[in-house]
Order: C-alpha cells, then sequence, then structure tokens
C-alpha cells in the first residue's frame, strides 16, 4: 500500500512539473502573474514622496493607465497581459473606496482576455506583475516600479490634468496621419486632458499668446482654450515646461509657450483626434512632448 501511495505521488509531481514548465515557455514574459495574497476588495489612494498620490487596491498595490488605451478600451493583449493584469473589484461601491475618491469617476469595459476590467475617469486600470526568474509576481504593495514603463504606463493618479495618449491620427476628413501630418498609419504619442481629450496647439500662436479666441469667447465652442491652472502631469514630461496664460480673464494651460486647445467635434470623445486635418493639416497639430518652444 505505501509503495502504491509513493508511485501516486511521484506520478503527480511530474505532472506538475511538466505543466509549470509547459507555462513558463509560453510567453516571453513569463508565466501567468501569480495572484496577489489575498483578492482585494476596494480602490484607495498611496502617497510617493515623487509621484504624489496615486490609486492603488486596498493592500496597497499601484494601479496603473495605459497611453495605448485612448479610447478607453484594454489594448494590452497577449503576453502584455501576463505582465500588466487587468484590474477589478466586483460589484465595486462607494463603501469600497478610500477618501478622496468618487464612485463617479469609476467604470467598467470588458477586458482584451475577457471578464470584467475596472476603469477610472475612462482609463483601464493594471497592476504590475514584472517577471522573476521566468515568472511574473505582483509588484510588491507600496511601490510603483512599473510608471513610466516604455514610456506608456503611468501610475493611475486622482488628479492629472495632462495625460499622454498613444494612438492613431484621423483627421475630420476620416484619412489617417503620421505626426508629421502627412497620410499614413502609425501612432502618436500626444497629451490629453485627464480624462483622454485630444489637446492641441494652434501653428499662429506665439508665446504664451493665444490668437485664436475672441475677446467675447464667441468662437470657443470651435477650439475651447484648456482653462485650467493645475499643472499634474504624467512622470516622463517637465512640470516645468507647463504654465498658464491669461486669456480675457481665464487661464490657459499652455506647454513650451503654446496654449492649449480642445476642439468642438471631437466633444467628450476619447481617443478623437479629428482636428489634424482642419483647416488643412497641421494647422491644428496635437500637443507632444518634442515640439519646439513658440517663437
Amino acid at each position: 500500500m505505501e509503495t502504491k501511495k509513493s508511485l501516486l505521488v511521484t506520478a503527480m509531481a511530474v505532472v506538475a512539473f511538466v505543466v509549470i514548465e509547459g507555462c513558463s515557455k509560453s510567453s516571453n514574459y513569463g508565466t501567468t502573474p501569480q495572484p496577489l495574497p489575498t483578492t482585494p476588495t476596494g480602490v484607495a489612494l498611496g502617497t510617493s514622496a515623487t509621484l504624489g498620490s496615486y490609486l492603488t487596491d486596498n493592500q496597497n498595490h499601484a494601479l496603473y493607465f495605459f497611453s495605448n488605451d485612448a479610447n478607453g478600451q484594454d489594448s494590452c493583449t497577449g503576453g502584455c497581459a501576463a505582465l500588466w493584469p487587468p484590474f477589478n473589484i466586483p460589484s465595486l461601491t462607494a463603501a469600497n473606496l478610500g477618501a478622496g475618491l468618487n464612485m463617479s469617476d469609476f467604470g467598467t469595459v470588458t477586458a482584451s482576455g475577457g471578464g470584467t476590467q475596472l476603469t477610472y475617469k475612462g482609463w483601464p486600470l493594471y497592476t504590475y506583475a514584472p517577471p522573476a526568474n521566468g515568472v511574473n509576481k505582483a509588484e510588491a504593495a507600496g511601490i510603483t516600479s512599473g510608471d513610466g514603463f516604455g514610456g506608456v504606463w503611468f501610475v493611475a493618479k486622482p488628479d492629472y490634468t495632462i495625460m499622454l495618449a498613444n494612438a492613431q491620427l484621423v483627421g475630420l476628413d476620416g484619412k489617417n496621419y503620421t505626426s508629421a501630418y502627412v497620410e499614413g498609419i502609425g501612432k502618436t504619442l500626444y497629451f490629453t486632458t485627464a480624462t483622454g481629450i485630444t489637446l492641441y496647439t494652434f501653428v499662429k500662436d506665439s508665446a504664451n499668446h493665444n490668437k485664436f479666441t475672441k475677446a467675447d469667447f464667441s468662437n470657443n465652442t470651435v477650439f475651447p482654450i484648456y482653462d485650467t491652472s493645475n499643472i499634474v502631469v504624467p512622470s516622463t514630461l517637465s512640470k516645468s515646461d507647463f504654465s498658464q496664460t491669461q486669456v480675457f480673464g481665464k487661464a490657459q494651460l499652455s506647454y513650451k509657450g503654446w496654449p492649449l486647445y480642445n476642439y468642438g467635434q471631437d466633444g467628450t470623445t476619447r481617443g478623437s483626434n479629428k482636428a489634424v486635418s482642419f483647416p488643412v493639416p497641421g494647422i491644428w497639430p496635437v500637443a507632444v512632448e518634442g515640439v519646439t518652444a513658440a517663437p
């Protein structure tokens, strides 16, 4: 009897080893990420000396935004999902939120691999599970090592006034454009509001001088000024490049001297960047980090 039990235990161990070995070779990112010690039941705010406040689960594991999710949908597929598992809290309620968070800012989408994924201000939320010895392990509590990864992953902050979207430019004419404003396919990394609405500059403006908006704001619905006095930006951007300029009594945010605008025909549609072809390509470029300072 003891011999049969020993043989059974040995056989089970061999099967387990084969399964683990097969999983470890199934992705460049390693195996399916190991689960957190216990299932998170809420969302809270953590604090970093360099990053300020950012979203965490209720066990202090950092939550992240992905710039490629410009349209508000999970675009982290395949091996990416092993490195950046989609985050969800089933049946999230206000009672599950930490101080300073509002239930109205949260929603859900379908994760790329199926199931439900929590969103914040329209951005799908992820955790980070970096590989260690061929196995993806959940990032430790209180750590934000995923911030800035690839220039497109950032901690989910509650107070961003600038975010970065990485998306194809599609003009009002329905044509695809590159960052050089010629027809073509390719993503451009550009600035958005906290909720993913595209920000533009106007080529006729000069340093901190808005030359588009009329004194009575009668054309403000065409290209609304981005009128915020707060400056909270992703860690890859320099806060010192941003400032406010006064436009007939309102504070318009500018970048390297270029006043920032939204486009009325984008409305509240995330990932929309129609102004890139209006009235012709290049007059209203999307705001980007590498732009030359306004003259």
